[in-house]
């Protein structure tokens, strides 16, 4: 005979710990995230006119480009 215990279906961990760390891993994703998108940045930045020109873009656009906000003139080159 089998008996199932009622805490088998319960996590060991208490609700509001594992909510603190997803939300920490969350905040750290997102800062790895912002790291290298301005790493980004900085280096098509480092880059001259005639290189931004050939990957499609303006050293205004830079910035959208990087975080995903792109404009319907660049689409034509994704």
């Amino acid at each position: 005979m089998t008996t199932i215990s009622q805490a088998a279906g319960r996590s060991l961990r208490s609700p509001s710990s594992g909510g603190f760390f997803r939300t920490l891993a969350n905040f750290a994703y997102a800062l790895f995230d912002r790291l290298e998108r301005r790493s980004a940045v900085k280096t098509l930045n480092e880059l001259d006119d005639r290189a931004l020109r050939d990957i499609g873009i303006t050293r205004s656009q830079i910035e959208d480009a990087v975080f995903g906000q792109v404009k319907a003139e660049l689409t034509r080159y994704l």
